[in-house]
C-alpha cells in the first residue's frame, strides 16, 4: 500500500517522516525524486517550477510512506494532508531563510486549502485523512497517520477552515 503524507511547506512533513522512520517505517522523501523534473528556478520566489505531470506519470508505485508537497498527485491508495494555522505556519517558515514571496505564497496556499482542494479533487473520500499539526504534538500526528494507515480510524476531513486568515497573508 502507498500512502502519501502531503501539506504546505511548514506543516510537519519532514518531522513526521523522521519519527515514522525511527519507528521502522519505509518513507520516501520526494523532493530527491523530483530533480530530473525541475524546469527552471524562480529567483523571485526562491521556488524550483517542477513538470509535476511527467514526474507523477513517470513516478513507480511505492510500498510504504510518500512524504512530500506533491504527494497527492501520486495514486495514492491513502493520503494524509498535515495542515498548520497560517500565523503559526508563518512562524515555522520564517527561521527556513524563504523570501517573503515564498513565505506569502505558502502562507496563502494554506489559508485558501489549496492542498486539500487539489487532494478531494484527486481522492475519494475515504481516503483522505486531515490533521491539525497547528498544536499537536509529532508522536501524536504520526500515531494519528499509522491508525488511518491500519484503517483503525476512518477518513476525516474538510473541518479546517483558515479563511480568516486569508486577509493577513495578503
Amino acid at each position: 500500500m502507498m500512502i502519501g503524507i502531503t501539506g504546505t511547506p511548514g506543516c510537519g512533513k519532514t518531522s513526521v517522516a523522521e519519527l515514522l522512520r525511527k519507528q521502522g517505517y519505509s518513507v520516501l522523501d520526494l523532493k530527491t525524486t523530483v530533480i530530473p523534473f525541475i524546469l527552471e528556478h524562480d529567483d523571485a520566489s526562491g521556488s524550483d517550477i517542477v513538470d509535476v505531470d511527467a514526474w507523477a506519470d513517470q513516478f513507480p508505485y511505492t510500498e510504504g510512506f510518500v512524504e512530500g508537497a506533491f504527494a497527492h498527485y501520486l495514486p495514492c491508495d491513502k493520503i494524509i494532508v498535515l495542515r498548520c494555522r497560517p500565523d503559526v505556519l508563518r512562524e515555522r517558515l520564517a527561521p527556513r531563510g524563504y523570501s517573503l514571496e515564498k513565505i506569502r505564497e505558502n502562507l496563502e496556499a494554506e489559508a485558501l486549502d489549496v492542498i486539500l482542494i487539489e487532494t478531494s479533487d484527486a481522492f475519494a473520500s475515504e481516503q483522505i485523512y486531515e490533521i491539525d499539526t497547528t498544536s499537536t504534538d509529532i508522536k501524536s500526528v504520526v500515531s494519528q497517520i499509522i491508525s488511518f494507515a491500519k484503517g483503525e480510524i476512518p477518513a476525516s476531513f474538510g473541518s479546517l477552515d483558515w479563511s480568516e486568515y486569508v486577509l493577513d497573508v495578503l
